[in-house]
């Protein structure tokens, strides 16, 4: 009878320790997702410029012209700096798609060739899902670079010293629209001396005579 008990009590005890065990183990995903996921706004994708592709107008009257197509496109997190994207972006910024694929293709930088496939895949967005019958009827109307994440790493010195450098990201966007490009109006040096002189006659300065 005693030897009964015991083992009867050595039961329960098991049972209540593989429970406790059970429990702790198999943790609810939402605490896990709070507990160990990264979920900053760091690395969270922001997909804004993208959605303008889902824009939806009114349609239009019967005399009124054709709207052109606007197609917007980008790649992001790219292993590069975005001061040397900036320089490739201003580059073929107002210039049609064929002149700026033709500028980059002869260009030795990393940034040129990543920009060249960004435009060949706007291109190609454009025919399947914006109805562009022409492919080279198409102008670069915006085309800038952005900061991506920058990742602190450490670079070791001689003599047990280091120093902090970064990894750099970037991010590159573009704006196609249909149609020629419009022109741009020439200025020359004296114009635009004329025009920051008037600048600084127009500005208002805070707390003086």
């Amino acid at each position: 009878m005693a030897a009964s008990c015991i083992l009867g009590m050595g039961g329960f005890i098991l049972r209540s320790i593989t429970t406790r065990v059970q429990s702790r183990l198999l943790v609810p995903c939402s605490a896990l997702q709070n507990a160990s996921f990264h979920n900053s706004a760091a690395l969270e994708v922001n997909k804004n410029w993208e959605r303008k592709n889902r824009i939806m107008f009114p349609p239009q009257l019967p005399g009124e012209p054709r709207r052109p197509a606007e197609i917007y496109h980008c790649r992001r997190q790219i292993k590069y700096s975005k001061d040397k994207m900036w320089y490739l972006a201003k580059l073929i910024r107002g210039m049609t798609v064929d002149q700026a694929i033709a500028q980059l293709e002869f260009n030795d930088k990393k940034g040129a060739q990543i920009i060249k496939e960004v435009l060949l895949e706007a291109q190609d967005m454009a025919v399947r899902n914006h109805n562009v019958e022409y492919k080279s009827n198409l102008y670069i109307a915006e085309s800038y670079s952005g900061k991506g994440k920058y990742l602190k790493r450490i670079r070791y010195h001689g003599r047990g010293m280091f120093g902090i450098m970064d990894k750099v990201h970037c991010h590159y966007f573009v704006k196609l629209v249909e149609g020629v490009p419009p022109k741009k109006e020439e200025t020359t040096g004296l114009d635009q001396a004329r025009e920051y002189v008037q600048q600084l006659k127009d500005r208002t300065i805070i707390h003086s005579l």
